[in-house]
């Protein structure tokens, strides 16, 4: 069942994603050379902690990590290891969230170590651009599958392929709520979009082929081929005035759509 948040309800979310955001935000800006993926886990734990939220993916269906840290090939799901160290041109995946007051907040981004190469730089710049397609098409009175044609249409355009099997979702009082949000797909279809509704709309996009497989770990998400993979997250609220994004943060306060 779709969650419909009241003013009361948006209010004390915002809160919660503001801290999501402020927490990946300060994540990727630790990203050099040499660092670990759990050097990275401890930064945002640590972070989530002293603003008194509870880092809501640890122990989710018993992932260990505070983020998911994916590293190049790796879509999601990355746990973080103190045998992972970040080298220059990698590109870095990571995806947190954080529960304050009952409500949660979720959001990813895709950052580079260092210079990347034109493709790398391409596949992050094409990635994002994606999230920002999806979200403006999530207005009232639009359907779901609005938001996953303008992703899948961006994405494809310039000669990527956006991963089929895992999509966004609902988000709120559960960090994984209805309903799903593919990043594919025809528009015009699924649930009505309304006032209220909180969504996570989160790009996941590969190099080549849209194909992965889950490492022995029964976590890691790396595509099938070897290609590269890039992941872009924001929480966002349907409203009647446009789509409000409540992960802002790390992308600066005063990104606009």
């Amino acid at each position: 069942m779709i969650q419909i948040k009241n003013a009361k309800e948006l209010a004390a979310m915002r809160r919660a994603c503001e801290i999501s955001a402020q927490a990946l935000k300060l994540g990727g800006e630790s990203i050099e050379a040499g660092i670990t993926t759990a050097d990275i886990d401890k930064i945002i734990f640590n972070f989530i902690k002293k603003q008194g939220a509870k880092p809501n993916f640890k122990g989710l269906y018993g992932f260990p990590g505070t983020a998911c840290i994916s590293v190049n090939d790796e879509v999601i799901h990355g746990i973080p290891s103190k045998s992972k160290v970040i080298r220059p041109g990698d590109i870095v995946s990571i995806d947190t969230g954080a529960a304050l007051n009952g409500f949660n907040g979720d959001n990813a981004c895709t950052f580079g170590c260092g210079k990347l190469d034109l493709e790398a730089q391409r596949l992050l710049d094409v990635t994002r651009e994606s999230l920002h397609c999806g979200i403006r098409a999530a207005i009232c009175g639009g359907r779901v599958g609005d938001i996953s044609n303008a992703v899948q249409t961006y994405v494809e355009q310039n000669g990527f392929s956006v991963v089929r099997t895992f999509v966004g979702h609902g988000v709120g009082k559960e960090l994984h709520e209805d309903p799903e949000v593919p990043n594919y797909g025809p528009a015009g279809r699924g649930p009505r979009l309304v006032a209220g509704m909180t969504l996570a709309i989160e790009p996941m996009v590969n190099q080549k082929h849209y194909s992965v497989s889950t490492a022995s770990d029964g976590w890691t998400v790396r595509t099938a081929d070897g290609g590269l993979s890039a992941h872009f997250e924001h929480s966002i609220a349907i409203t009647a005035a446009g789509p409000e994004v409540l992960t802002k943060a790390w992308e600066g306060a005063g990104w606009t759509l």
